[in-house]
């Protein structure tokens, strides 16, 4: 299997907005899947069930006044998306 396999079919990389940091992730994807684009080693290690039973995807979208959790594993990627806070189980490095 390829790495390419394992991500859903994108056609463009957008913009999102990691803890201040600006990165860019394949559209069409999950949260997760966007976070192994960005890091392929420390997330496929990773301790996730990647379908929401363990929670150690969670991450805090912000928009303008207020934060929102949610699971990387269930939530689609858009442009310009802003992520504030991450579970402690993400690494990205």
């Amino acid at each position: 299997m390829m790495e390419n396999d394992i991500f859903e079919p994108f056609e463009r990389l957008i913009e999102i907005e990691i803890l201040d940091e600006r990165c860019r992730v394949p559209e069409n994807n999950t949260l997760l899947r966007c976070f192994q684009f960005l890091s392929m080693k420390t997330i496929s290690l990773g301790e996730f069930c990647w379908n929401g039973d363990c929670a150690n995807c969670q991450v805090w979208l912000a928009d303008s006044a207020t934060e929102k959790p949610v699971l990387a594993c269930r939530t689609k990627v858009s442009e310009r998306m802003k992520i504030v806070r991450m579970s402690r189980e993400i690494e990205l490095k």
